[in-house]
């Protein structure tokens, strides 16, 4: 197991690490059971998943934090058996995604990483959307996504 940072900012690094392996993790579920018609979706969503993991291995590594290694399987939230459970599972995984980046922005001490969470929050709160929308889901977005208010 990985040590936990001291500082906040980096332990929320950590944190949204960890969420960013098991949502890589879920989308081979995702992947198996959705239709042809949302693989673009997948495709989409893992590149921005994969692409985000990687700077923050390299943004925890810059600060001499050894960042936490991805598990050999993830317990997933919800039972998947169909394309639109699927689609449920990815929703719920990027609405988690959001609630970790808004955590990483609420413990910041940069600039550069209150801009690149916020990225990643903005990001992911389209990507649940998206899924919202293949689901048929309304309201398809939150007013603050990340949160409860």
């Amino acid at each position: 197991m990985t040590p936990v940072p001291k500082d906040a900012d980096s332990a929320a690094l950590c944190e949204a690490l960890s969420v960013e392996h098991s949502t890589i993790y879920g989308y081979g579920i995702v992947s198996a059971l959705s239709p042809p018609g949302v693989n673009n979706l997948v495709v989409d969503a893992l590149n921005q998943h994969r692409q985000r993991r990687d700077d923050v291995i390299a943004m925890l590594a810059a600060r001499k934090v050894t960042a936490p290694v991805a598990a050999a399987g993830y317990q997933l939230p919800m039972l998947v058996a169909s394309g639109a459970d699927a689609a449920r599972l990815a929703a719920r995984m990027e609405n988690d995604g959001a609630t970790a980046w808004r955590a990483v922005i609420e413990h910041a001490e940069t600039a550069d990483d209150r801009a690149f969470a916020s990225t990643a929050l903005t990001q992911s709160a389209v990507m649940a959307a998206r899924w919202n929308r293949v689901l048929g889901a309304w309201p398809i977005t939150t007013s603050f996504p990340g949160g409860n208010e």
